[in-house]
């Protein structure tokens, strides 16, 4: 076994593990309608650099990391961000530490197709 493979199953027991790891509840939704729920790592934070600046400034940065293995053993493909309003985007919902829901979309993917993760960069979805 390569040390590629020995590092994407410690992604797996890490990134997966909700007892002693980082894993918590993500559910996805693919533009088809597909409904699948994944274990992965959620963030949602309110502090980003503001680009013209550099300065730290209040906003909201949302995002979650997924096994790509996870995803593909389910049956879907990479998520993308979907820029056209007339299309249906992908759906990314997970609950924050005091367990209210939230609902986002994917704005941007950034797989890491080394490891086998993928980062998905949000924005809220009404």
């Amino acid at each position: 076994m390569s040390l590629r493979q020995i590092a994407e199953l410690d992604l797996g027991l890490i990134l997966e593990d909700s007892v002693t790891g980082f894993g918590y509840s993500i559910v996805l939704t693919d533009p088809s309608g597909k409904v699948r729920p994944f274990t992965g790592f959620s963030d949602d934070i309110s502090q980003i650099i503001d680009p013209d600046t550099g300065e730290a400034v209040s906003g909201r940065l949302a995002s979650v990391a997924i096994r790509t293995s996870s995803l593909y053993a389910a049956g879907l493909s990479l998520p993308v961000g979907v820029s056209d309003a007339g299309s249906k985007p992908w759906i990314v919902e997970f609950d924050d530490i005091n367990g209210t829901a939230c609902k986002f979309k994917v704005s941007q993917s950034n797989p890491d197709r080394a490891l086998g993760l993928i980062t998905l960069l949000l924005e809220l979805y009404k």
